[in-house]
């Protein structure tokens, strides 16, 4: 989770639109349009925090017509920020539709237990928790939960 807009000083942003052909448990199949540009990827189940991924690049106009006549609802509406700090390529996500209000922050790393620094923005730590994967945020959006982040329930 994001605990302030301090990153915001030094975020490049970037507009995603993105669906999902399969949500099962093994494996997703998700439709991307990023820009100009069209992907399908391929994700294994997660396995601690890590996954196999297979990335295609596809036509962007086959993309669009994946989203929107075969992709599940709703689609995932997101701009995504790309914050460097301390070494690393922070990918910063403000999702906005039916999950807007949810801000989270990723960053990859070369194994599970590599160290990183934290920067002073970072809150809760919620790769453990299933609710905030991108698939789930279609079967369960950010608007409907009960207790959210920051609430006094939460």
């Amino acid at each position: 989770m994001v605990a302030s807009d301090h990153w915001r000083e030094s975020a490049a942003a970037f507009e995603f639109r993105q669906g999902y052909l399969s949500t099962v448990k093994e494996r997703t199949v998700r439709v991307r349009v990023a820009g100009r540009r069209g992907t399908l990827t391929i994700k294994g189940i997660t396995v601690g925090a890590a996954r196999r991924e297979f990335e295609y690049e596809i036509p962007i106009d086959d993309a669009r017509t994946m989203l929107d006549e075969l992709c599940e609802r709703p689609l995932i509406e997101k701009t995504r920020h790309v914050v460097e700090f301390g070494g690393f390529a922070w990918e910063i996500d403000e999702f906005s539709g039916v999950n807007a209000g949810l801000v989270v922050a990723e960053i990859e790393l070369d194994h599970e237990d590599q160290d990183f620094p934290r920067p002073p923005w970072l809150a809760e730590e919620v790769t453990d928790d299933p609710r905030y994967f991108n698939p789930n945020l279609i079967q369960e959006p950010f608007s409907t939960w009960v207790s959210r982040p920051g609430d006094s329930a939460g």
